[in-house]
């Protein structure tokens, strides 16, 4: 909007210099604020989200011309530092023993919404990778974010290399379906066509009871908690050390598997991938080291504000031509992959006698991860669920990055 004007009278076409990091920090960590603050302090931010708003700030800023599009702060810092050492401080909630364990029925529905997921990727590939651009990338992208969250798909945006524009506009894409999905899914716990098919315990004691007491569901998730120096210093050093070993070891397999035929070459993407072995190893770390995590506060709120950090990069570089241009088939894509999620886990309930709660839980934690999950539980009342639904979404963090790269993988990325 004002490129021109700043390209005449500064000769960039932006208001801040590329080079210029700390006022880009400034806007960046400011912008990262404001969102956080608004999504806990109003319920309308709160359904939209913390992570859509901060998008949407990137997103007008550096289309009026106020931010450059490219950086090295985007590049080098954000992708390259704070996206791989967010991801093991996330996946410390992993513990595998604790996830089989109290999860029960919801998560049988939520892996085999996982399995609809995958095959939903290759449906809307088939269909659609001539309207796409970048389509392998970007239902690579999409898998890990469907059956995980936005740490996959930061993870695989990197890993396949997808272009900025391309991730912008799929980011919107998504952040508007999953929205219209949301508000869908509690329309079905109203609807008599789904109570007359599934039962539906929870909903009928919050009839029953009346719905208690809730605050934003931000707010409830992001409670406060105690946190002293210590905790900081360890969980930064826990990231780090997860981070160098998993460089290490993925270079290392990269160098060693040859890439002659396309199996080869897909076990060279697997297994050469940094952020696998940053899924595994803090899998390991979170099941095996679950006395010393317990102990460890802050892992989560650190985890999740490097993730904020990189949700307002991928705005940066998205142009709202290219979104208006490209939005509707990626719209398209994705819709493909919810529709086809939601049908695997709400036909697959009803087989399963399950309830209609799991089911909705389920596929909100496949599409919209553990916090969109447990926000929808604790708005609906049905407290019961919380926290089974926040152990089967955070375990989706850790087979959703796994399950992206084989997708990518088959599909040539």
């Amino acid at each position: 909007m004002l490129n021109s004007f700043f390209q005449s009278t500064l000769g960039r076409p932006s208001l801040i210099s590329p080079d210029d990091t700390w006022a880009l920090l400034f806007v960046l960590v400011v912008s990262v604020a404001l969102a956080i603050y608004l999504e806990q302090k109003y319920t309308w931010a709160s359904k939209l989200s913390g992570a859509i708003i901060a998008l949407i700030f990137a997103l007008v800023l550096s289309n009026i011309g106020i931010l450059p599009t490219n950086s090295t702060l985007y590049d080098d810092i954000i992708w390259g530092y704070a996206v791989p050492l967010g991801i093991p401080l996330l996946l410390l909630q992993c513990n595998m023993k604790k996830i089989w364990k109290e999860t029960g029925r919801v998560m049988i529905v939520f892996l085999i919404g996982a399995v609809g997921t995958c095959l939903g990727a290759l449906l809307a590939y088939q269909l659609l990778h001539n309207a796409v651009p970048e389509a392998a990338g970007v239902a690579a992208m999409m898998t890990g974010s469907y059956i995980g969250g936005g740490v996959n798909f930061a993870a695989l945006a990197t890993q396949f290399k997808v272009s900025g524009g391309t991730i912008g506009a799929t980011t919107v894409a998504d952040n508007l379906l999953m929205a219209l999905y949301f508000f869908v899914l509690i329309l079905f716990a109203g609807l008599r066509f789904f109570r007359s098919h599934y039962t539906h315990p929870h909903i009928d004691e919050v009839e029953k009871n009346g719905l208690g007491d809730s605050q934003t569901q931000a707010a409830a998730y992001w409670s406060r908690k105690d946190i002293s120096l210590k905790d900081i210093a360890l969980n930064l050093a826990y990231a780090v050390v997860i981070v160098f070993f998993s460089n290490l070891i993925s270079m290392g397999i990269a160098n060693v598997i040859p890439t002659d035929n396309a199996i080869l070459k897909m076990c060279n993407t697997f297994f050469g991938s940094q952020y696998v072995w940053i899924t595994t190893l803090s899998m390991i770390v979170a099941t095996y080291g679950e006395t010393q995590v317990q102990k460890l506060n802050g892992s989560q709120e650190i985890g999740t504000y490097f993730i904020y950090l990189f949700l307002f990069v991928i705005g940066v570089p998205a142009s709202i031509y290219q979104i208006i241009t490209q939005t509707p088939a990626l719209l398209l894509f994705t819709a493909i992959m919810v529709i086809v999620n939601m049908l695997f886990c709400f036909i697959g309930g009803k087989l399963l006698h399950f309830d209609l709660e799991d089911c909705i839980l389920a596929s909100n934690a496949n599409i919209g991860g553990p916090t969109t999950a447990a926000g929808m539980a604790i708005s609906q009342g049905w407290s019961q669920l919380v926290g089974p639904i926040m152990l089967v979404g955070t375990f989706g963090y850790v087979i959703g990055t796994y399950l992206g790269v084989v997708i990518g993988g088959v599909l040539g990325a």
